[in-house]
Order: C-alpha cells, then structure tokens, then sequence
C-alpha cells in the first residue's frame, strides 16, 4: 500500500504540487525543491480554498524563505521535511471570521475578539479561531511572512478582545565589509620608557619607537567580506542586504612587502628585514632600512631616540630632543642635537641651536645654522649661511658665515664676517670685520721642531765623519809624502801597468825594496780604508738629512691662504699644531674657541684693509 495519498482524496481540490508529498503521517516539502517552489505549492494550496492543519510555522517559513530558526535536528539533511499534519479544506463559512489587518511601517495589527456563528433558528453560537486557518487567510491577504506564531496563538487560546501585532517584516541584516586585521604583535609600537642595563629608566627615551620585523614575517591578513541576510517584506518580497565593500592588500602593500595567498586566506609578509614604515596618506605599509618618520621629535611624540639604522624625519625636532643614529636626514627645522655615528646628516631646513654631529660622513644645511654647532671628524660641512656657530670638519664649505669660530683642513667661504677662521688651506672670496668682531685668519702650519732636531743630528754626524775623514786624510798625505815611499809607489804602479818590465837583478832589488817599506804600506792601506768608511758615513748622514728635509716640506707645503678682496681690518697669523695628535680641528667646541683665543698672540703674515691675500707656506719657506 502506497503511502502517498491521492490529492483528491486529500483536499478534494485535485492534485498536489509536485513540490509537496502528503503521506498518512503528515505533509511534506521535497527538500530539494527549492524556495521558489515551495512559495508556489503553498499559493496553490491556500488559492485553492485549502489550509495545512497542525502547521509548524516555523519549518514552514524555514522552507519557504530559508529565514527563522534552523530546522530541528531530526529533519535536517532527510529528503523530506515535515511541516504540517494534513491538507484540509477551509470552510467558507469560518474565513468570515477573519478580518482586515491594518499594516504600517512594516508591522501587521490584527483586532482579536470574540466571533459567533449564526444558524437558521438557534442563538449565535461562540466559535474559536484557529491559527492554521489564520494563517491560510493572512496569506490571501497579503501577509505571508512574519506571523508572530507564540503570540497570535497566545491571543487565540485567549479568546478575548486584543489588539496586538501579528506579524512583522524582517529587516535585511547588513552584511561585514572586509577589513585588514593585523597579525604581528611587532607592528606595535611601546611608548613605555625605555629600561637600562642597570635597571633603572630613561624617561626621555621610548621602549620601541620604531618597531622592526624580520624577512618572511606575516604582517596582516584580509578579513574577507561577509555577505549580509536577506530580509523579507510582509508580502513575502525579498529585501537583499546592502553589498559588503571589498577591499585588497595590494592598497596597503608598500616596498619591502608581498601578499602571500597561505591557506586559503591573503597575507601581507615582509619580504626584508627592516623597520616598519606606514604613510599617512596612502596608508601604505613599507619595510626597509630607513626609519621614516612625520611626527617630528619631541615630548610627546618620541621622546629621545637612539636608532640602528638610518632615519628620515619630516617633522621638526624640538629643543632638547636628541636623535642618535646613522646617516640622518631632517625636512623640518632643528631645534635639538643630532648625532650620526657615520653615513650623511642632511638638514633640509634650518638648524637653530641645535648640535649636527658626525663622527664618519658630512653634514649638509640646505637652510641657515644659527647659534648651532656642527662637526664632522671625517667628513664636508656644506651650508648656505652661518651665523655665530662653532664650525669644524676635514672640510667646511660656506656661502656666508657671519661671526662664526671656523676649524678644519680646508676652508672655503663666499663671504666672511667677524669670523675666526683656522684651517691649513684657506680660500675666502671676500671677508672683513662685522661691528665689534674682527676678521682673524689662521694658518694651520704643522709643529716641524722634530724634523729640525732630526736634521741637525743627521748633519752633525755627517761633519763628524767629514772630520774624521780629513783627519786620516792627513795621516795617509803624511806617509806617502815620504821620497822613499813616493819612489816605491810609482815604480810599482808602473810595474803594474806593465809599463816598466824589470830584470831578474831589479825584481831582486825591487823585492827587497818592499820588505823594508812593508810596515808602511800596510798602514797606508789602513789609513786609506779608514778614510774611505768616514766618507760613506758622511754620505750617509748627508742623504738622511736630505730626506727629514723633504718630509718637513711635504707636511708644511700644503699650508695656503687665499682672500681674494680684503673688506676691512683682517688679520692672517700662524698657528702651530702637532699632527701626531691627529687633526687640530678634531676637538669639542669649547676647545676649539681656546685654541683660537691663545693662538691671537702669534706674529701676523698679513695685516690690513683692503687689497688681497696670496700667501702659501712653501714661498714662505
């Protein structure tokens, strides 16, 4: 025996939607019919004067528009959903006890009383509503979705007057627009002050201003989009949630980063290893070597900064604040100390009383220094104007120094006023006296005392051995001065030639000749032997001598000033320094200003108003 029961037997209203198979045990919906067909059994089975009795609202609805609760465990995943007892005919003479609902802003009112039935010769008789029916006959009217099932039976079983809603519109629920979540703590900065070796905290100095990540690190990840829930209009009508906004990594993915696609899910990953960088325009997220920075340095921002690697600054840093790092560029003015242990300080705006030091590169000012320090050990000073700064450096190159302290291997200055100037090469277009302060120029010229003494030695052993020599000189003169000793020399200087062949009796004589003058000859060999060694030592002497000489030029010859329009009062004197104590100019700022206070004593080269200055220490020497 089938368990399908024939629709006519069912309803009496011919046969069901193939979307709805009624057995003995209930009525069901295909689970694979799909909503749009099971909104169109539904409307067949309600238009046909039918309703479903013992209706479970809330599978219905599940089935209908996939909206409510999830279906009860024991029907989910079946082929079959079971939603109401059986398919009953709906008497017209009970639809008259249903009335109008009165719908606004998406809420349905429904007037709940009492309703009677009248019969030909009897009294009204009190008749009970039935939510099955009431849902049959909303749906006639246009409400097919939303029925507050709990409160619409609460009112029924009731059975007294109660106004109350009865159904409501589902508003769509707005979906998750996507997002980027971060994924390494190292992203994050610690204002906290930073702690010392020895325990104790430098309150001006920050934990982790600038946070650094090594290479393959996972920076952030997309959180994708989340579509939002449909919603649903009394009437059944579809009300789509708004389109969540996408968004991609690539937006964000600056230099030194990639996206990376790891299961399933978008990644931003550092492709080197460096400090994190964020743009405040573009938000673009960079990793590399330099430190970039737009919220200047002070207080409240970074506080103190000691840095690895190289740092660019856009904001200002304030007075008192100090920047260590490696090679250091500022776009704003400087108001505190810069400190770079090697590459190039450049400062694009001004330096006012601050410090700009380097101890391995140059330092570069686009704009003016004014009341500040700049130093270099190894390395160019560059900059536009100058006034009452300490200035020192292999070489310091200046448009316009105004009653500035000036010290390094070569100086070159447009226009100079009021300054002390030190440097082993001077070249000044035009200088002169600025109100009170003299012009004074000095020529670094190197402490040679050492090869004085040196040379002097050399040449005092070099007459020493020229005495010496003389001296046996005049022993040798002495001996071969003798008529016997001058007669054997020449005979036997010609018996060496060969210009004289004697006979068996000459050779005799000859032999017996030089036993007798035997110790004198040896002696004059040694004398001569003698003479010879002092005038090699003397050679010797002579030629070291010769050598500290030119050593001593080479170190003072390179010495030079140059001023090509004297403006004023302007004094040019040496000053000595030691170069076995390294560079005159490497010294601290105080020290600087002594040494130029104690070298004003010295004889002046030049002095005067007016004219020009050539003068170099080798014409001097």
């Amino acid at each position: 025996m089938s368990d399908v029961a024939p629709a006519g037997q069912a309803s009496g209203e011919g046969e069901l939607p193939s979307s709805i198979v009624k057995r003995e045990d209930g009525v069901y919906f295909k689970a694979d019919a799909g909503t749009v067909a099971c909104q169109a059994a539904a409307n067949q089975i309600f238009l046909s004067s039918a309703y479903f009795s013992g209706l479970d609202y809330g599978v219905f609805l599940r089935a209908l528009y996939e909206a409510g609760p999830e279906l009860p465990e024991g029907i989910q995943g079946q082929p079959l959903i079971r939603f109401a007892d059986d398919i009953v005919p709906f008497n017209p003479a009970r639809r008259g006890f249903y009335k109008s609902v009165r719908i606004s802003n998406g809420e349905a009112e429904y007037y709940f009383e009492p309703v009677f039935l009248d019969l030909p010769g009897q009294p009204p008789q009190q008749q009970a509503l039935n939510f099955d029916e009431f849902v049959a006959d909303m749906w006639i009217k246009g409400i097919r979705f939303g029925i507050d099932a709990p409160a619409v039976k609460a009112a029924i079983a009731h059975g007294k007057a109660v106004r109350l809603v009865a159904a409501r519109r589902l508003n769509a629920a707005p979906g998750r627009d996507a997002a980027i979540a971060e994924v390494s703590q190292q992203l994050h900065r610690s204002n906290a002050p930073r702690e010392l070796a020895n325990g104790r905290v430098d309150l001006h100095t920050f934990q982790n201003r600038f946070p650094q990540v090594k290479a393959n690190v996972k920076l952030l990840r997309k959180v994708p989009k989340q579509a939002g829930a449909r919603g649903y209009e009394l009437s059944g009508i579809v009300i789509e949630p708004p389109e969540p906004r996408d968004l991609e990594l690539t937006g964000v993915a600056g230099e030194g980063t990639v996206i990376e696609h790891i299961n399933g899910e978008d990644y931003l990953v550092s492709a080197v290893e460096g400090f994190v960088s964020v743009d405040g325009g573009s938000k673009r997220l960079s990793i590399g070597p330099k430190i970039v920075s737009r919220e200047g340095v002070s207080v409240r921002t970074t506080g103190n900064l000691q840095l690895t690697g190289e740092y660019e600054e856009f904001g200002e840093v304030q007075e008192q604040r100090v920047v260590d790092g490696y090679s250091i560029t500022i776009h704003q003015d400087v108001y505190g100390k810069i400190n770079s242990r090697g590459g190039n300080i450049s400062l694009q705006r001004n330096l006012i009383g601050g410090t700009a030091m380097n101890a391995d590169g140059n330092i570069k000012v686009k704009g003016m220094a004014s009341g500040a320090v700049l130093q270099t050990k190894k390395g160019e000073v560059v900059l536009g104007r100058a006034e009452n700064c300490v200035i020192s450096g292999s070489k310091v190159v200046v448009g316009e120094a105004l009653n500035c302290e000036i010290m390094a291997d070569e100086v070159m200055v447009h226009k100079a006023e009021g300054c002390t100037i030190a440097a082993r090469k001077i070249d000044i277009d035009g200088a002169g006296p600025r109100k009170q302060a003299e012009m004074q120029l000095y020529v670094l010229l190197p402490d040679t005392s050492k090869y004085d003494r040196s040379i002097a030695e050399y040449r005092e052993k070099a007459a020493r051995h020229a005495a010496a020599a003389a001296q046996r000189q005049s022993e040798l003169d002495a001996l071969t001065g003798r008529q016997d000793m001058r007669n054997y020399l020449t005979l036997a200087t010609r018996v060496r030639k060969q210009e004289v062949v004697l006979t068996h009796e000459q050779l005799g004589l000859f032999q017996k000749m030089a036993e007798q003058l035997g110790p004198a000859l040896k002696q004059v060999g040694q004398i001569s032997l003698a003479v010879k060694e002092a005038q090699v030592r003397q050679k010797q002497m002579e030629d070291q001598a010769e050598a500290v000489l030119h050593q001593k030029l080479s170190v003072i010859g390179a010495a030079r000033c140059t001023v090509r329009a004297v403006l004023g009062d302007t004094l040019l004197r040496p000053m000595i320094f030691n170069p076995d104590l390294g560079p005159a100019y490497d010294h601290a700022p105080k020290d600087i200003k002594a040494r130029l206070r104690a070298a004003s004593g010295s004889q002046p080269i030049f002095s005067g108003a007016r004219g020009s200055i050539d003068w170099s220490a080798s014409s001097a020497a």
